[in-house]
């Protein structure tokens, strides 16, 4: 038989909406569902350090929790160990601490502020004062890939036709035309997040659970059945079908 296996797309801070995501899952699977966090804890939304605080808490009490990286927060893990801003997928001009970024909303949900003609190591000494060091070595051990059957979940997407085993972590966590725009068929059911929908969508070959949740639309979560899929509301279960 098999087992069910749920998943929750990029979350950016949107901690009353993990909440409800997670009393969700909890409602249709129990207390000990496997869920599959597709990363982007931080950046954008209003409370990233009270995401960072439930997911710590629930790692260090044993829940059967999987927490993928995300393109954000290998970011802020970068910034915290020597104050790097730069990341080469971004457009010239702009870092983590760019409006469009979110690295600024993260640091604020710290209570770290600073203006544009501070120094970058003066705002990282105030960051590294600020941020538990749980939360750092949080973003440290995140994994880049999870599969189970016949489902493969990652951040942003995989390179198509290239071995798992060979893919590279910026691909697996930055990765958009070449991914979303091949239609065919994977080894695996892709499920990912990263390039934000309108809401999550089914393509046959891949899932998108990235529905926008960084730009306040709501996060809904998966629960999956071998390939089959269906998206928890409060009226329980719907199909999402290519």
């Amino acid at each position: 038989m098999t087992s069910a296996i749920y998943a929750i797309g990029d979350i950016h801070g949107q901690l009353e909406m993990l909440e409800n995501a997670l009393y969700l899952i909890e409602q249709d699977g129990g207390r000990d569902a496997r869920i599959v966090f597709l990363g982007d804890y931080v950046d954008r939304g209003p409370d990233c350090r009270g995401v960072l605080d439930l997911l710590v808490a629930g790692q260090k009490a044993g829940r059967n929790w999987v927490f993928l990286l995300g393109n954000h927060d290998r970011m802020f893990a970068r910034f915290m160990h020597d104050g790097s801003t730069a990341e080469a997928k971004l457009r010239i001009g702009e870092h983590w601490l760019h409006a469009r970024l979110g690295g600024t909303e993260t640091l604020a949900s710290y209570g770290v502020t600073y203006t544009e003609e501070e120094r970058v190591y003066k705002i990282l000494d105030r960051a590294r004062a600020a941020v538990p060091s749980d939360h750092v070595d949080f973003l440290n051990r995140l994994v880049t890939y999870y599969y189970q059957d016949e489902v493969l979940f990652v951040h942003a997407g995989i390179r198509p036709g290239v071995s798992l085993a060979d893919q590279t972590e910026e691909d697996l966590i930055w990765i958009r035309g070449e991914f979303l725009d091949d239609p065919r068929l994977h080894p695996w059911l892709v499920v990912h997040g990263h390039t934000p929908a309108e809401q999550a969508e089914h393509r046959g070959n891949r899932i998108n659970l990235d529905g926008g949740a960084g730009m306040g639309r709501p996060l809904v979560p998966a629960v999956f059945e071998g390939r089959d899929c269906w998206l928890l509301t409060n009226d329980g279960r719907v199909p999402l079908i290519p």
